[in-house]
């Protein structure tokens, strides 16, 4: 018989602390089932055939996957917060990244609201401050 740990948090509130943090999207089990196609469409643009496919008619080659709607329009807009949100992950998009010919740095710029330039200086600086907004729902 096992008994309860006054410490112990449960498994959904311990899940739900990695949506309070601002500016980052957490890859959880429940991400990665959310954004299984998306990622394994993301994968197959490393083969050279399918580069091109992608490239000659981007909305038919996406719907031979079983994507949803949202998950289409947000990789046709190429808004990769929106990917994310929709279970995309970063490395397994970075297929699309270099289909489209943009480097890694670059490509994830686009993601902070800063210029490629901007980013860039801020990670040679040594990255974002540990400062500011640490929590959404406590706006702290």
């Amino acid at each position: 018989m096992m008994t309860e740990d006054p410490k112990h948090q449960d498994i959904h509130e311990y899940l739900a602390e990695f949506e309070d943090i601002p500016g980052t999207r957490v890859y959880t089990a429940a991400r990665a089932r959310k954004g299984y196609h998306m990622n394994q469409f993301a994968m197959s643009l490393m083969k050279d055939e399918n580069r091109t496919r992608f490239k000659a008619d981007e909305r038919a080659y996406m719907d031979e996957w079983p994507l949803t709607e949202d998950q289409k329009l947000a990789l046709l807009a190429r808004d990769y917060n929106r990917c994310l949100d929709l279970g995309g992950n970063v490395y397994f998009l970075s297929k699309l990244f270099s289909t489209d010919g943009i480097p890694f740095a670059e490509a994830v710029s686009t993601m902070t609201g800063m210029s490629f330039p901007e980013y860039r200086e801020m990670m040679m600086n040594g990255g974002r401050s540990p400062e500011g907004q640490r929590s959404i729902r406590e706006k702290r």
